[in-house]
C-alpha cells in the first residue's frame, strides 16, 4: 500500500479518528511505499495541525530510517507525469503530491492507499481509511 500524508498522520497521532485502523492496516501490509512529496506535505500538514516542530523532525527521521517503508524520490520524470495528469483532469482538485502518488501507484501496480483522501477513490484506487 502507498502511505499518504493523512495515513501518516493517522499512524503517528493517537488522537486521530482512524489511528487504530491505520496501525492495523500498516502492520498487515506486505508493501509499504510513500513518496518524497508525501513526506514534504506531511511537514506542512503537521505544522497546520499544531504538532510541535521537534515531533515533525522526529517523524521525518523515523520514516527515513525505517527499512519497512520504501520512499520513492520524485524526480523530473514523475513530476512531469504528475503535472500531465493534473492537466488531463482540470475538474479535479488534486494536488501535485496526489498526482505523483497516482503515477507511482500505477507504475507499481498498487491499488491501495493508507489515506483518508477521497481523491484516491476518484482516481480508481482503494482508500483504506474512510
Amino acid at each position: 500500500m502507498l502511505i499518504d500524508t493523512s495515513g501518516f498522520l493517522c499512524l503517528y497521532e493517537s488522537d486521530e479518528p482512524f489511528h487504530e485502523a491505520a496501525l492495523k492496516l500498516y502492520d498487515n501490509a506486505s508493501v509499504r511505499i510513500t513518496t518524497s512529496y508525501v513526506l514534504a506535505e506531511y511537514t506542512a500538514l503537521a505544522e497546520i495541525r499544531g504538532i510541535r516542530r521537534s515531533q515533525i523532525i522526529e517523524f521525518s527521521l523515523n520514516v527515513l530510517a525505517d527499512d519497512a517503508i520504501e520512499i520513492v524520490w520524485v524526480d523530473e520524470r514523475i513530476h512531469s507525469q504528475a503535472v500531465a495528469l493534473l492537466a488531463d483532469r482540470p475538474d479535479k482538485g488534486y494536488s501535485v503530491c496526489d498526482a505523483a502518488s497516482f503515477v507511482v501507484l500505477r507504475e507499481r501496480g498498487i491499488t491501495e492507499a493508507l489515506t483518508t483522501d477521497k481523491h484516491f477513490e476518484q482516481e480508481g484506487f482503494i482508500r483504506l481509511l474512510c
